[in-house]
């Protein structure tokens, strides 16, 4: 059901600033609750998590141990995290233009989330206000996040048709960032580093095309350098590196994502699988013949996945909160084993690419 949002948005372009704003916000029938604690990150206002969910009349807990907040809302438990680009409700994932992030010792979100994401999960109307606009929203079909997207994942045809001309590599956090963390204090940056420069010199070595890293240490990322790989001419892939955790030990496996081709792929005839689904597939295969569990292929508008049409895969590489999985992830050698099954399938999709163009 469409709510209706009143909604004053403010686009403010800085580093991260303390009181930069202050905010009113309220659910239907309540009277409005002022949050003066508002933080500019890269443009954006944040606000601490508990402070929203308290003016709303909700609540959530923070679980250090796998490194998440749930938050309880009117459709159920949704599960978030530092640095993830998803709000996960049961087996639904809603995509979020900014990422939760950690600013003076609390976990904050962006003003977009409480108005958007947030919203879907609250019965009735939500009024949000920033009473000190700087700069007026402009007016556009598309956010400068999805036009970054657009611009970046416009995929360029191979000048002889086959193959793979270079691969671009985007392991997932860094820096500031850890993204989900294991029982033994592994963090999802390492693994996702990890197995990323492993990945990076097997298709070096066997395929001699150039390898595109959006990071290549341990360092925080723009949306615009984490994506900047993408740009590059000879890229005709991009994979996307993460891992995950969950409150139990229970759930474990790979789990690989692309985005729906009724919302992206605009090159896509009606019912033909997208590139991103062959490469997933081919990934897939590659994965299970290793003997590696694989949960499956998931079509999820998230928003790391991006729009246009650059065949585009994000990858789960297991949960750090499983104890089979934690050992493979933080194990040099199963690092190895998940890079070598990955170079795999991308090697089968070139090869099957190279066969279609003939």
């Amino acid at each position: 059901m469409i709510r209706r949002i009143f909604i004053t948005i403010l686009v403010l372009f800085g580093i991260c600033t303390p009181a930069a704003a202050v905010v009113e916000l309220a659910r239907e029938g309540r009277s409005p609750v002022t949050i003066e604690e508002v933080y500019l990150h890269e443009g954006e206002p944040y606000l601490a998590l508990d402070d929203v969910l308290r003016s709303l009349g909700l609540s959530g807990k923070w679980d250090s141990v796998a490194h998440v907040f749930r938050i309880k809302t009117d459709l159920g438990t949704a599960v978030i995290s530092p640095g993830s680009s998803f709000i996960r409700l049961g087996e639904r994932f809603i995509s979020l233009d900014q990422s939760p992030r950690f600013i003076d010792g609390r976990l904050r979100v962006s003003e977009t989330f409480v108005t958007a994401p947030l919203a879907q999960l609250v019965r009735g109307q939500i009024y949000y206000r920033n009473l000190h606009p700087q700069v007026q929203t402009v007016s556009d079909d598309q956010n400068p996040l999805d036009r970054l997207f657009a611009f970046l994942l416009r995929k360029k045809a191979p000048a002889n048709g086959s193959a793979l001309r270079g691969v671009a590599l985007d392991p997932g956090h860094g820096g500031e960032d850890p993204g989900a963390i294991g029982t033994d204090g592994l963090k999802e940056k390492d693994v996702a580093l990890a197995v990323a420069r492993r990945l990076e010199k097997r298709l070096k070595m066997n395929l001699g095309i150039p390898i595109f890293l959006s990071r290549d240490g341990d360092y925080s990322l723009t949306p615009k350098q984490r994506f900047s790989p993408a740009a590059n001419p000879e890229v005709d892939v991009l994979i996307q590196l993460h891992a995950q955790a969950s409150l139990g030990e229970g759930p474990r496996g790979l789990t690989l994502f692309v985005r729906p081709e009724e919302a992206f792929e605009e090159t896509a005839l009606p019912g033909e699988q997208t590139e991103s689904m062959l490469l997933a597939q081919q990934l897939v295969e590659a994965l299970e013949q290793d003997g590696l569990l694989v949960n499956g292929i998931v079509k999820a508008p998230l928003i790391p996945l991006g729009r246009g049409d650059l065949p585009t895969v994000l990858i789960e590489l297991g949960y750090l909160s499983h104890p089979e999985d934690l050992a493979l992830l933080g194990d040099p050698t199963g690092q190895d084993r998940l890079a070598a099954a990955l170079f795999k399938g991308l090697n089968n999709y070139a090869d099957m690419q190279k066969e279609n163009s003939h």
